[in-house]
C-alpha cells in the first residue's frame, strides 16, 4: 500500500480540514487515483449534521504527482483525527513545497507531511510532521451512505456565509433553534421565534438557480411562497464556518425536513469541488 502526492494549494487544503474541524473529531477520507472524498457521517455531533465532498474535483485541485497503490483497486480508505490534520496543514500553509504520503510510525500508520521551510537565518530546513490513522476496509466505508432526502421545494445562492455568520451569532442567545426560509423569487431569512422574541433578517434579490420543479399536478407554485425549515443554532453556525473556503453557496429547503447546503470551493466553472452539509431539520 503506498500514496504519496504534492500539495499544490495548501491553503485551501487547511481551509477545507478546519471546516470540518468545527463539525467533528474525526472523518474519513477516500483516496483513489482519480479521486479524493471527505466524510464526516453525523454521529459523533449533536445537530446530526453530516458532510460529504464530491468524488472528483478536489484531488485533482488540490494534489500534483499523486501516486497512490493499493490492492483495494490502488483505494486507501482512512479515518483521521481531524485536529491535528488541520495542525499540519495550518503550520506548512507558508511552505512552498509539502508533499504528503502513508508512512508507518512506531509500527501504525500515519500521513507523513514533508516540510520545506525557512529558518530565522534564512536558510531552508525540512519539517516533518506525522498523523496517525487508521486504515479501514472498504467494505466499512461502503456502509456509510448519503442521506436521502425528498426533492428540494426551493433552491436559492446564499449570500456571504460570512456575513450569515455574523446575523446568526447575534441571534444565538435568544435561542437553540432557528428557522431558515427562502423563496423561489430570491428571499431568504433567518428567523428567531419564541415566547419573549422574535428576531428576523430578510435578505431579497439573491440569485436563484434555473430549476424546474415538479409541482403537484403540474400546478406552477407562487414564486413568493416561503418555505421553511427549523434548524439547531449550533448546527447552522458549523455549516457556516465553511465561509474560509466558500466562494458560492446553494441552499435547498425540503420543507420541515433538513436543509442541503452545496458549498463550492472556488469558483463554480472552475469545478474545484464541493462540500454538500446536511443539516436535519428539528421540531420547534
Amino acid at each position: 500500500m503506498r500514496f504519496r502526492a504534492k500539495i499544490d494549494h495548501v491553503l485551501t487544503f487547511s481551509r477545507i480540514v478546519q471546516t470540518v474541524e468545527k463539525l467533528a473529531k474525526q472523518c474519513v477520507i477516500r483516496w483513489s487515483p482519480d479521486s479524493l472524498q471527505i466524510i464526516c457521517p453525523g454521529g459523533e455531533n449533536e445537530g446530526g449534521v453530516q458532510v460529504w465532498s464530491g468524488r472528483g474535483p478536489l484531488q485533482k485541485s488540490l494534489f500534483s504527482d499523486y501516486k497512490i497503490e493499493s490492492g483495494s483497486n490502488n483505494e486507501i480508505n482512512m479515518e483521521v483525527a481531524t485536529e491535528p490534520l488541520y495542525q499540519a496543514l495550518r503550520s506548512a500553509q507558508s511552505s512552498p513545497d509539502v508533499i504528503i504520503k502513508l508512512a508507518k510510525k512506531d509500527d501504525h500508520a500515519v500521513l507523513n507531511f514533508d516540510v520545506q521551510a525557512v529558518s530565522q537565518q534564512g536558510k531552508t530546513i525540512q519539517v516533518t510532521h506525522d498523523v496517525r490513522i487508521n486504515v479501514i476496509r472498504l467494505s466499512e466505508v461502503e456502509k456509510l451512505q448519503e442521506p436521502q432526502c425528498p426533492e428540494p421545494d426551493v433552491h436559492i445562492i446564499l449570500p456571504p456565509l460570512a456575513k450569515l455568520r455574523t446575523v446568526t451569532d447575534h441571534m444565538r442567545p435568544l435561542s437553540t433553534l432557528l428557522g431558515v426560509s427562502a423563496n423561489r423569487a430570491g428571499g431568504f431569512s433567518l428567523k428567531i421565534q419564541t415566547e419573549e422574541v422574535a428576531v428576523e433578517t430578510v435578505w431579497s434579490g439573491c440569485d436563484v438557480p434555473k430549476i424546474t420543479y415538479d409541482d403537484e399536478e403540474g400546478v406552477q407554485a407562487d414564486p413568493e411562497e416561503w418555505h421553511h425549515a427549523i434548524v439547531s443554532v449550533k448546527s447552522f453556525l458549523q455549516f457556516l464556518s465553511s465561509y474560509v473556503v466558500s466562494t458560492t453557496t446553494i441552499a435547498c429547503i425540503c420543507q420541515d425536513h433538513c436543509l442541503i447546503m452545496y458549498v463550492y470551493i472556488g469558483e463554480v466553472e472552475d469545478h474545484g469541488g464541493v462540500l454538500t452539509f446536511y443539516i436535519p431539520a428539528r421540531n420547534p
